[in-house]
């Protein structure tokens, strides 16, 4: 009868295990397919990606999560205001942009600082890139 019990038991245990797996498996591949990462989960991304990229020691990246969490929640209420015009929307992207590499500034040394802008600088470049060879790919199509 123990024995009987147990098993009950354990496999009662495994499956509460297994269904609780699945429903977080579930939950976090729907977010992702839906592209819903929160604010505090895109600044730890690009945290991430900056600490691996320039080294930073514990201290600096989480000063620099500090400021990503900001400049996300800020960007996201720009791009939630339906009343600013794609214009206004874009001047006011830049205006975060530069606030970030001002905040930043003041958490990297010159070394890391000037590593993290020549590769936004990079990245800028190669978004500039795509968007034209976009933008000549859209004139051959209306041309024709």
């Amino acid at each position: 009868m123990k024995i009987i019990s147990a098993y009950i038991l354990l496999l009662l245990v495994c499956l509460v295990a297994v269904t609780t797996g699945v429903h977080a498996q579930a939950n976090d591949t729907a977010a992702v397919s839906r592209g819903r990462w929160t604010i505090e989960g895109r600044a730890s991304k690009i945290t991430d990606k900056i600490s691996h990229k320039l080294n930073l020691n514990r201290a600096q990246t989480e000063k620099i999560y500090v400021i990503n969490e900001d400049i996300v929640r800020r960007m996201d209420a720009v791009k939630k205001n339906a009343s600013l015009s794609k214009k206004e929307r874009m001047t006011q992207f830049k205006a975060l942009d530069s606030e970030r590499s001002q905040r930043f500034k003041t958490v990297f040394t010159a070394t890391q600082y000037k590593k993290w802008n020549d590769w936004e600088m990079n990245k800028k470049e190669h978004l500039e890139a795509r968007m034209e060879k976009k933008r000549q790919k859209k004139e051959l199509k209306n041309g024709q």
